[in-house]
């Protein structure tokens, strides 16, 4: 499957489910109970009822929620049916029935809660005839209203992506309701990617419909805020649309032309003129070099106004003008002019140009790469499912190949200003800041966290924390601190709600975009089709009234506190480095240094930070903890530090700042690790780390990597899994390695870390990713170490992948699967592995991979000399360009099979679907609820019917054949035009075709 053998990569966050858990530290117990006369002064409570009904009996979901301002301690709730429905049992409260009256009183363990709090009971009944739902409550003797749920809202007017002319008057329309009550009024707003949110006007009654007048010339984001009587609010999805004429548009808005080369951008205009009209195109800057040499009058007719033609631009050959610009101005007469910025590059291959067309179009705001604050998205479609459950969220991955793509930009044109651009970027929206991680000079280093199993399946959820576990010391902390002179964490979230399409905002304030999100908590067999999103600010304000989201993943016992938490995916920040490494080489070989200085020192930071990923989850011992939970904790970086990148890190605390807590990961996975990374920060004075130990620390983590990935080497080639220091999350009480599992310093051979729906090593991509770094490595310093790995995997690579520009054949396996283990690990003596296979199954065309795999050969090439690697990453070069070009980048026809999950209910016996604990019931911002039973993906996310490529999932869901799609991933987009660059930077002299 081509991309579908990731969508559980976010199970980086598997074991992220003890990190949930982590926050029940410092909850508070239930209040002892008062004489009901006290609650019920002032008492003010909201009840929600929710059934699932079997159709002889059902199941009754009661939450209570206190919407007072004072506790509510003790309750009694009393309701009653009208029909004949008979109690069974009960739970989480004491259920009692007297005729059609049901009164449930509050156990001994939860007799308060609190404002703005709400606690569930649940029941199951029998019943025959009818099953009408009660219609009034009480608690305490005092009458309750239903529980609010938020008002719907979506836009119907303007349409996505409409052009207006300057000075018009623009219709905004939308539809909206009130679940519990009447609409009070629909506000409109309009943003511009500048920033800012003008409210534009408010509809009091239906039709919701504002006119909006005299618009100026601009870009804007159009959203729609509903606002019930109740003073509940929710903000629809966003409408972008664009008003500009009677105007010339251009595209793209910018654009670099190697020097002795051409580019080209298209004109046309915004409305019909009244009669043939020439657009001229004129050039201005301090770039003489740059000339127009076609299309420099272009006449549009009343006919053909809207048809785009072409104006070609030529650099000269003056190298002192490299990294010069020039704009050039398409104006006519009646019409608004348009600009787009040229700039001069270094003359260096045919590939470059390539790269440089591909960078045009990722940046081209049309193609929809990023948001209208300029985050890079996951994908230009919405509707893709694999890590992220949505495409126009984003992650750091995505971030980090976005600094990739603009340190190759910065090689070619001399330009660095996009390059720092992007880590601002990243530092402002995915590296959490001192107010969205209070508290953390609260953190105890001896004390990092508390100790929570993992479980084998999501239905297992929610689990205990236990205190009685010993854990380690952390050794980076204090150093850190003294280091940066702060106790904050500088590391990326990894996952990011761009538009904040949950509704979660920042803290739940319901509004702001962006909005950090998790998905993944629950064990390795949790796909992301099983995936229950959550804030990473959890306030209590969505999912369940009492806990948030958190009781879906950990047994508070009833107490839970408002909290954050943060996840780090290590690759990505490991790739943050390796490219900045590159820039740094790059800009220096300019002259430009400085230029980018600023930027270096926050990746050498991040890279301090990221030796967090070197540890034992719980800080424990290296290699000596299977067997028991009661293993030792760690004392010092000498018996905890694993030396390999795991697959994760996390922090968080308590929203109050009251305490928090760090953890890390314990299974180190091959398409993790980064020597590239690793090398850069052990050894160049660029990018060296402040604490005193920071290079050191890396310096054995490179050579930990390189004697890994010796080890994870199959007798074919291909490197297998990875190894973990405990087993499914757990140190051996509920779980063991096979018998004679090999071993690894100590830590158990895993072919499948992490996670296993699908399992974790069988998609080629991160045989590439990995032994890209590799091969970047051996390039950059000449380690046989690393030479000997790729002598054994470039061959085996090229023999299961397929580059033929003459037929378009352009194909990496479909599926790796594994057999055998490697020999236990002896550094003096080290196996041949000959008990250890792969074999490869099936064929995909995954263009980003193609990619990865491109610049892979061609690193190992200029190094080695070796000429069939070389060619075969130019013929990869050649079919993607000649083969897999589109209007937005490259892509290749995708069958997605695995859509048939959008509706799979869970089912017991084989574990799969989107499970929720018995009992639990909450809601998310838009309405949307969720109890314990009748959840898909779908049903959590009804938004996705609304896609416009919904059509062909329903197709398929209706019995027809599995959809096919063309995707454009950022990281897929990124990984090509990288690739076109590197061949251009290693091969000078080769051309396309050559």
């Amino acid at each position: 499957m081509p991309r579908t053998a990731l969508p559980a990569r976010g199970n980086r966050l598997t074991i992220t489910a003890t990190a949930t858990a982590l926050a029940l530290i410092g909850a508070t117990c239930g209040a002892l109970a008062v004489p009901t006369a006290a609650a019920a002064a002032g008492l003010s409570c909201g009840v929600s009822y929710a059934v699932n009904d079997w159709g002889s009996g059902f199941t009754a979901d009661v939450t209570i929620t206190d919407t007072g301002t004072t506790p509510l301690n003790g309750w009694t709730l009393r309701y009653s049916y009208s029909g004949n429905q008979t109690l069974q049992n009960g739970w989480n409260g004491t259920w009692t029935q007297t005729g059609q009256t049901v009164t449930v009183t509050n156990p001994d363990y939860a007799p308060t809660i609190n404002p703005g709090a709400g606690y569930t009971t649940s029941a199951n009944f029998t019943y025959s005839a009818t099953n009408t739902a009660p219609t009034a409550f009480t608690v305490n003797d005092t009458p309750c209203r239903g529980a609010h749920r938020p008002p719907a809202v979506s836009l119907t007017a303007p349409a996505a992506g409409q052009t207006f002319t300057p000075g018009s008057t623009v219709t905004l329309s939308a539809d909206a309701a009130a679940a519990d009550g009447t609409v009070s009024k629909v506000d409109f707003y309009a943003s511009t990617p500048a920033g800012g949110n003008t409210l534009v006007g408010t509809a009091g009654a239906a039709p919701y419909t504002v006119r909006w007048a005299n618009v100026a010339a601009g870009d804007y984001s159009i959203t729609a805020v509903v606002t019930d009587a109740a003073g509940a609010t929710t903000t629809s999805s966003p409408v972008a649309i664009k008003v500009a004429g009677p105007s010339v548009l251009v595209n793209p808005a910018s654009l670099a032309v190697q020097q002795g080369s051409t580019g080209t951008f298209t004109v046309a205009l915004s409305q019909a003129p009244t009669a043939d009209t020439v657009v001229t195109a004129t050039r201005s800057g301090s770039d003489p070099d740059l000339s127009v040499t076609s299309g420099a009058a272009l006449t549009f007719t009343p006919a053909n106004w809207s048809v785009p033609q072409t104006v070609t631009v030529a650099a000269g050959t003056d190298a002192s003008q490299v990294g010069g610009t020039a704009t050039f101005t398409a104006s006519a007469a009646g019409f608004g002019s348009a600009a787009v910025t040229v700039t001069e590059a270094a003359r260096t291959s045919g590939y470059d140009q390539y790269f440089l067309d591909l960078y045009s179009k990722i940046k081209n705001p049309a193609n929809g790469y990023f948001s209208p604050q300029g985050i890079p998205y996951h994908s230009v479609e919405t509707l893709i499912v694999e890590a992220p459950d949505y495409g126009h969220e984003t992650t750091s991955e995505t971030y980090s190949y976005w600094l990739w793509l603009e340190a190759d930009y910065g090689r070619v044109t001399g330009d660095w200003t996009n390059f720092n651009k992007a880590w601002t970027s990243l530092e402002t929206n995915l590296i959490p800041s001192h107010a969205q991680q209070p508290g953390q000079s609260t953190y105890n280093p001896a004390k990092p966290g508390q100790y929570g199993p993992e479980k084998a399946q999501p239905d297992q959820y929610p689990i205990k924390l236990n205190a009685n576990v010993p854990v380690g010391t952390d050794p980076l902390s204090a150093e850190l601190n003294t280091a940066y002179g702060s106790p904050d964490v500088y590391a990326p979230a990894w996952l990011l709600d761009a538009d904040n399409k949950y509704g979660f905002g920042q803290c739940e304030d319901g509004t702001s975009k962006p909005s950090l999100i998790n998905t993944f908590q629950r064990g390795p067999e949790e796909s992301v089709w099983e995936t229950l999103p959550q804030p990473d600010c959890d306030l209590f304000k969505y999912g369940n009234s009492g806990s948030g989201f958190l009781s879906l993943f950990n047994d508070g016992g009833g107490s839970f506190s408002k909290q954050y938490k943060y996840t780090d995916a290590p690759d990505a920040d490991a790739r943050l480095v390796q490219v900045a490494y590159w820039a740094e080489q790059f800009a220096k070989s300019q002259g430009k240094s400085e230029a980018i200085t600023a930027t270096l020192s926050k990746a050498a930071k991040l890279g301090d930070y990221l030796r967090y990923s070197l540890y034992d989850k719980y800080f424990k011992q290296a290699g000596n903890c299977l067997g028991s939970t009661t293993c030792p904790g760690g004392t010092s970086k000498a018996n905890e530090q694993l030396g390999l990148m795991t697959w994760y890190f996390a922090w968080g605390g308590a929203a109050d700042g009251g305490w928090s807590w760090r953890i890390s990961g314990s299974a180190a996975h091959q398409g993790y690790q980064n020597p590239m990374a690793a090398w850069a920060l052990a050894n160049d004075p660029g990018l060296k780390p402040l604490s005193p130990s920071g290079a050191t620390d890396w310096a054995g983590s490179l050579d930990k990597q390189l004697q890994f990935f010796q080890w994870l080497q199959s007798s074919e080639g291909g490197i297998a899994g990875g190894a973990t220091n405990s087993w499914g999350g757990n140190y051996g009480d509920d779980a063991a390695p096979p018998a004679g599992d090999p071993t690894f310093y100590g830590l158990y051979y895993d072919w499948q870390p992490e996670y296993h729906d699908p399992a974790s090593n069988q998609w080629f991509g991160f045989q590439t990713w990995s032994m890209e770094r590799f091969a970047e490595y051996y390039y950059a310093t000449g380690d046989g170490r690393a030479k000997a790995i790729l002598d054994k995997w470039i061959p085996w690579a090229m023999s299961v992948s397929r580059a033929d520009q003459a037929t378009g054949t352009l194909t990496t396996p479909d599926k790796l699967g594994w057999s055998g283990a490697p020999d236990t690990w002896n550094a003096t003596s080290p196996g041949g592995n000959t008990g250890l296979h792969v074999t490869a199954s099936g064929t995909a065309t995954d263009v980003g991979v193609a990619g990865s795999l491109a610049k892979t050969l061609a690193y190992y090439a200029a190094k080695s000399g070796d000429g069939a690697a070389r060619k075969f990453a130019q013929n990869i070069l050649d079919t993607l360009h000649a083969k897999y070009t589109d209007g937005l980048g490259y892509s290749a026809a995708e069958t997605r099979p695995d859509y048939s999950r959008f509706t799979q209910a869970y089912s017991p016996a084989t574990h799969q679907g989107l499970y929720v604990p018995p009992g639990w019931t909450g809601t998310y911002p838009d309405g949307t609820r969720i109890s314990s039973t009748g959840n898909t993906f779908l049903s959590i996310r009804p938004w996705y019917t609304k896609d416009p490529q919904w059509s062909k999932v329903q197709a398929y869901l209706d019995g027809g054949a599995a959809p096919v799609f063309n995707y454009h991933r950022f990281w897929a987009e990124a990984d090509i035009a990288t690739a076109f660059d590197t061949f251009a930077q290693l091969f000078p002299t080769v051309n396309p075709g050559g």
